[in-house]
């Protein structure tokens, strides 16, 4: 992950988000006082939403895990 100032990003937040979003890279943006934020492309997000969300499915997981353990 890429990492950048928040006077770095206000300069070239356009540009940035290209790169992010063609990249598919997320962004760290950093803040004094440590208040960091992160910049992800939305086909990343509905990844991870995806993955949490089956992530906390017991069921599907008990099911992976049975299958991982069949020779």
């Amino acid at each position: 992950m890429r990492a950048i100032s928040v006077r770095e990003s206000r300069s070239h937040l356009r540009e940035e988000v290209a790169r992010v979003v063609e990249d598919l890279v997320p962004l760290r943006v950093k803040e004094r006082g440590g208040r960091d934020f992160v910049v992800v492309s939305a086909l990343n997000w509905e990844r991870v939403q995806e993955t949490m969300y089956l992530l906390q499915n017991n069921l599907l997981m008990e099911q992976i895990e049975r299958s991982l353990k069949t020779p």
